[in-house]
């Protein structure tokens, strides 16, 4: 069976979610208010039958471990996993312009010079899980 985990990336106005699958990928991303957060999370997890949270360990960290600590999805507590998130926003934005890619002139800027029209923290959602799959691999 295919091991689910609902990523974020907490923000203190906006935080990244996601729903990662370790065979099926990215089943769902969004971004979502901080005050949000929670009600997503736990929505997903009893959607998704996910049973742990792997949450970026910077910005918004301690608030919404705390948020997630409360939620008890279908009488279950979830596994709350740390993962580093160190330069996980320069990936995103990398990965936002490869799904995106720039049209006209636009197409000269260089990548690291582009800024999305959109927030990426969704992106970065789905590195972060990305990273705990990579980390519980080795």
């Amino acid at each position: 069976m295919d091991e689910i985990v609902i990523a974020v990336d907490p923000g203190r106005d906006k935080c990244g979610v996601a729903v990662v699958g370790r065979q099926a990928g990215v089943l769902y991303k969004s971004v979502v208010a901080a005050d949000k957060m929670a009600a997503a999370v736990a929505e997903l997890a009893a959607r998704h039958a996910a049973g742990t949270v792997v949450l970026g360990d910077r910005t918004g960290r301690k608030a919404a471990q705390a948020a997630l600590a409360a939620l008890r999805p279908g009488g279950r507590e979830l596994a709350v996993r740390l993962v580093d998130e160190h330069r996980s926003t320069d990936e995103a934005r990398t990965r936002y312009w490869r799904d995106h890619p720039p049209r006209g002139l636009a197409r000269l800027v260089p990548v690291t010079l582009r800024v999305p029209p959109t927030p990426v923290d969704d992106y970065v959602a789905v590195i972060i899980a990305e990273r705990y799959f990579l980390a519980a691999d080795r």
